[in-house]
């Protein structure tokens, strides 16, 4: 039989939004034969899987992979799943799929409060869901974006648009590039006495961009199994200080190898410490500051968030050489 389960007024990117009613149902004392025949020349959304009811509650499901494989005696609550994967109505479209994918199943059922059958998200509408949220999770690595659409605007955009949009930022960054030079000059006295300072200061500037580009990585990963940014500061937070802390006790041999001088060595491993811990804070906050200013985070927070963390690994890496070696 058709599925007669009504779809509710839903909100966009919910789980009933793509669950689907017409489906095979049954009841638990159906054969597995009448079933099969029963679902010949049909029109159905998806055959994926069989919802078994009982007074318009879903008591299980049964895979079309086991009613092909069961006996023709056998009945449908022999081979159901009575324990199947559900969601509520209200569930988010990712959160819905990735339950699915989690428990390896080719469909997921959606219920309301009152355990009544809304319809089944097929293996079809999973993938689109999977997708489309792939797009946006994408969109929000390359800037944090509020929406899909937004990225594929930006992607299609004319080379004046292109130029309009990247300039302001990378000027900004042309910027940084001077004002990194204004504080080498102010430092000039210590890479005069010591030269060997000047060797460092790529490095650690890298280690700082690469420790930002990881978090955005994390980042965008937690988001895409449900994760909200404030449950990922506080542990990226420390997981970047911790990174240092390994980092910088990595540097202490290698410099006093490079250089004999151990007050360089500590200089150095503490510029490592604290570059990470500060660029893992930057990397995940600087594109909420820009959208809160109306500026479109996936032009600027790569440039910006660049230009920052450089500026802050040189300042602190400058400011402990001064401290230590005067």
């Amino acid at each position: 039989m058709v599925s007669d389960a009504k779809p509710d007024l839903f909100s966009p990117d919910t789980a009933l939004e793509h669950a689907r009613t017409r489906v095979p149902m049954a009841a638990a004392t159906d054969s597995v034969s009448a079933t099969l025949e029963s679902m010949r020349g049909k029109p159905f959304d998806s055959t994926a899987a069989v919802a078994v009811l009982d007074d318009g509650r879903l008591i299980g499901i049964a895979t079309i992979e086991r009613l092909l494989a069961a006996g023709e005696e056998a009945t449908i609550g022999d081979i159901m799943d009575a324990s199947p994967p559900i969601v509520a109505t209200d569930t988010d479209q990712e959160h819905a799929a990735w339950q699915a994918v989690q428990r390896d199943e080719p469909g997921l059922a959606v219920v309301d409060a009152d355990g009544r059958f809304r319809g089944l998200i097929a293996p079809q509408q999973l993938l689109g869901v999977l997708l489309a949220e792939h797009d946006e999770d994408m969109a929000r690595l390359g800037g944090f974006l509020h929406s899909v659409e937004s990225a594929r605007t930006a992607s299609v955009e004319g080379v004046s648009q292109r130029l309009w949009h990247r300039l302001p930022w990378l000027a900004m960054g042309l910027l940084g590039v001077m004002v990194s030079a204004g504080l080498m000059s102010a430092f000039e006295a210590q890479l005069d006495a010591t030269l060997a300072v000047a060797y460092f200061v790529p490095g650690i500037v890298y280690l700082a961009d690469a420790v930002g580009t990881q978090t955005e990585t994390l980042a965008i990963r937690g988001l895409s199994v449900g994760i909200g940014i404030r449950r990922i500061l506080a542990p990226e937070a420390v997981t970047g200080l911790l990174v240092g802390v390994l980092l910088g006790l990595a540097m202490l041999p290698v410099v006093v190898l490079m250089t004999g001088d151990w007050m360089l060595a500590v200089a150095v491993a503490l510029a490592v410490l604290a570059a990470s811990g500060i660029a893992t804070v930057v990397a995940l906050l600087l594109p909420w500051v820009l959208q809160a200013f109306g500026k479109d985070p996936a032009f600027g927070s790569g440039p910006l968030a660049t230009v920052v963390q450089d500026l802050l690994s040189i300042v602190i890496y400058l400011g402990a050489v001064t401290a230590f070696l005067g």
